[in-house]
Formats: structure tokens, C-alpha cells, sequence
């Protein structure tokens, strides 16, 4: 579940331009564009904002690798082929944002901006049509002014999603965030030089933008964010079962009880091809991770009404805070960790090639799907699955109340993973 895409979103604090202004390119006009870009364009940022010129890297500037790298979460796209942007602007203050925009406007210059660098395909610092451009880096502008007494709370657009969750709880043990399950994530967003909040911006285009993304509007400074309760004790889970012990008969059933369990309960399923007994075979481990807003005795009473084919335990399962919950979805151990690994901006993991795509499930797959499904899986001896279920608190949101309608009528999302 992406922030941006989130009804908990109440307010957004922007720059905008028109989609209209934004500016064209033809392939004979790079080399032009890159000469000038060299001169008229610094100069126009620096004649804007004059306190600009610590924040602008050129490939000249030694940091300028290490700046562009930082925020570089997939390697397909850290090749010494692939483009590289012309300069890197990060800003320190909104009218370093406020020039960016108005001299890329001027300038005819393509600008990506870039929170956390998450998103799968690069969008953020890459550019696939061979097109100069330069990047707008939010990074510095982080800062997080929490408010308990009416649950809200302004973050701007450069902190991470657990920054943002650490500062909450840092605040309230009761109070939380619906937002994604990666601390490293961008809390970013794309709008893009007039200021503007909801009000003076317009109900439809506020409506686009929490789910636009792509630069396509503009740049998001900060979101104001409506915090949600939780209690002090959640529960979570992790149990793998693989073909030898009923995964498929488990798997059968979970499509029936994920999306239209309890409301306090989230349960994701991952399928992945691993050796079987005494590594002679192969076979696929299925393993169900769950949340529950609740207390490890009622969750296995729970299951034990609902989904009994999965044969939970109290044992199976780990009491623990709202915020330590966010450091095991990341799979981050909990027992050994400090909750301020959170405030890294850095993934704990080795970054990868990769790549991601999503199918939407609308109705369950029969037994010999599933069969069908083992047997290409094991002949691909590669990838994952991971099915994250709709329903519960997704399936109140009506589909057209953000720009992500796939709450209505879906069952669940199946992403598709690849490493190398």
C-alpha cells in the first residue's frame, strides 16, 4: 500500500506547474539542450535562488557519484551505460524546489524528482527515452512535526516511511500509520512555481496527486497525515509450509480467508521455488506472514476458527510493539535490533538487480491452478510470488476516493519478483 495512495492523506503542501507547461524533446535537440544546460540553466537557478549553489552537483564535483548512487535501490539501473543526469540539485530550502521548477520551465529541461528511490523501474533517476534532464533530490527536506492531541502530523515529502514511523511512536505508543511495509521507502510524492495547499490547488487535481507519481504534476513538500490508532501489543507471524506438509490444500484455503478475515488481520502469502527433503528435489514453500492489531491468544483462537488448515500456535507467534512489527515485515530480527535502525536510510539488505510486476486477482484459483502453477514455478527454478490480500480495511475505501481503484472487486495483488 503506497502513502501517496493512502485516504489518511489530508492535506498536501506543493509546488505546482501545469502538466501542459511541461516541456518536449526531440532527439536532434539533446546535444543543444546538454550544451546549454551547462551555462544558462545553473545560471538561471543560481539568479533564482541565491543560496542555491551548495545544493547543485555537476559530474565535475567529486560527490557527485556517491550523491546520485545513494538513493539508487535497483542496479539495472546503476550501469555505466545507462544516462546519467546532467546535474543533481538537492534542496535544502523550498526555493531551491521553487527554481528547479521554474528554470527546468524556462530552460526546457526535463526534471525527475527523487524522495527515497524506491520505486522498481528507476523513474525517479533515469530516464528511458534519452532525453537530458537533471534531478531534483528531496532528501534534505525531512523534517516531522508530530501532533497527538488532534492525531495529525506534517511530514515532508524527503523523510523515509520509518523515520516517519519512529517519530510517531517515539510520541505515542497507541498511534500508528498506514502506509508501506519498507522503512527505506520515500515518503515523496509528485506534484510541481506557485505554493499551494488542498484548498488553493482544487479537490480534483489534490484527488490526482495522491497516486499520480511520475513528476506528472509537480512536487509534493509535505503531506499533513491523519494518525491512526493501534494497541500497544500487536502479534506477528511467519510459517512456511511446503508442498510435503499440504501447502497446496493451505494455499487453496487462504484464498477464501485473507481477504475476508478480521479487519485487525493481515495475512500475505509468499510462494518460492527451494530444495526439498535432503535437497534432492525441488518443491515450493509457501509462507504465510501475518499482522494482528491484538494479542497472540486471540489471534490462534481466531485462526483456529477460520483458518485452521494452517495448524497456528501460540509458539508460531511473536507479541511485540506496533513499531518493532515495522522492522519484522523488513524482515529485520527484532530480538536483536534497536528500533532506531528505522531512522537508516540505507537498506540492511544488498542492493540487486530486479524486477517487479503485479496481476490483480478477482476471483480464487482452483486446486489444479495451483498444481499448474507449482510445475512452471519448479521447471523456472527462479523467482517468487507474493500475494498481499485486499478486502478488511482496503475493500471500506470506495475505488474512486484515490487513484488506486483496485480495492474494489479485487481479492488480492500477486507480485511477481526476479533477482540477479
Amino acid at each position: 500500500m503506497e502513502l501517496v495512495a493512502s485516504p489518511k492523506v489530508l492535506r498536501l503542501l506543493s509546488i505546482l506547474v501545469l502538466l501542459s507547461s511541461l516541456p518536449c524533446y526531440s532527439s536532434a535537440a539533446h546535444s543543444a539542450a546538454e550544451e546549454e544546460f551547462n551555462t544558462a540553466f545553473i545560471q538561471c537557478l543560481i539568479n533564482t535562488s541565491h543560496s542555491i549553489t551548495q545544493s547543485i552537483f555537476t559530474p565535475n564535483n567529486a560527490s557527485f557519484p556517491s550523491v546520485l548512487q545513494s538513493y539508487i535501490r535497483n542496479l539495472r539501473f546503476n550501469a555505466s551505460t545507462t544516462k546519467k543526469p546532467l546535474l543533481i540539485i538537492t534542496a535544502l530550502d523550498v526555493s531551491h524546489v521553487q527554481a528547479s521548477i521554474l528554470c527546468a520551465q524556462e530552460h526546457n529541461m526535463m526534471m525527475k524528482i527523487r524522495s527515497g528511490g524506491h520505486e522498481y523501474e528507476g523513474v525517479s533517476y533515469v530516464t528511458h527515452n534519452h532525453a537530458p534532464f537533471f534531478i531534483l533530490d528531496m532528501f534534505n527536506l525531512r523534517s516531522i512535526d508530530i501532533d497527538i492531541e488532534t492525531e495529525t502530523a506534517w511530514v515532508q515529502a524527503g523523510a523515509t516511511l520509518g523515520e516517519l514511523y519512529y517519530n510517531i511512536a517515539n510520541k505515542s505508543k497507541i498511534h500508528g500509520f498506514p502506509a508501506g511495509v519498507g522503512p527505506n521507502v520515500g515518503v515523496g510524492g509528485h506534484i510541481s512555481g506557485r505554493l499551494l495547499d488542498k484548498e488553493s490547488m482544487g479537490e480534483d487535481l489534490f484527488w490526482a496527486i495522491r497516486g499520480g507519481g511520475g513528476g506528472s504534476f509537480g512536487v509534493v513538500l509535505a503531506y499533513k497525515i491523519k494518525l491512526v490508532r493501534v494497541p500497544e501489543t500487536v502479534t506477528v507471524l511467519k510459517v512456511p509450509r511446503i508442498l510435503e506438509e499440504n501447502a497446496t490444500d493451505i494455499v487453496h484455503k487462504w484464498q477464501y480467508v485473507a481477504p475476508n478475515t478480521d479487519p485487525n488481520l493481515f495475512i500475505r502469502l509468499i510462494l518460492e521455488v527451494v530444495n526439498g527433503a535432503e535437497n534432492l528435489n525441488k518443491t515450493i514453500r509457501a509462507t504465510f506472514i501475518a499482522m494482528f492489531l491484538g494479542d497472540s491468544k486471540s489471534l490462534v483462537s481466531l485462526m483456529d476458527e477460520t483458518f485452521p488448515q494452517l495448524g497456528l500456535r501460540e509458539r508460531d507467534c511473536i507479541e511485540t510493539t506496533w513499531l518493532k512489527s515495522v522492522m519484522f515485515w523488513d524482515y529485520i530480527d527484532i530480538s536483536t535490533n534497536p528500533v532506531e535502525i528505522l531512522l537508516e536510510r540505507t537498506p540492511p539488505y544488498t542492493l540487486r538487480h530486479l524486477k517487479r510486476k503485479s496481476d490483480y486477482v478477482r476471483k480464487p484459483i482452483s486446486k489444479a491452478g495451483l498444481v499448474g502453477i507449482w510445475k512452471k514455478m519448479i521447471e523456472l527454478e527462479t523467482g517468487a510470488m507474493y500475494f498481499n490480500p485486499y478486502g478488511g480495511r482496503m475493500a471500506e475505501i470506495p475505488s474512486d476516493a484515490t487513484p488506486m481503484p483496485h480495492s474494489a472487486g479485487n481479492l488480492w495483488k500477486i507480485q511477481y519478483h526476479a533477482n540477479w
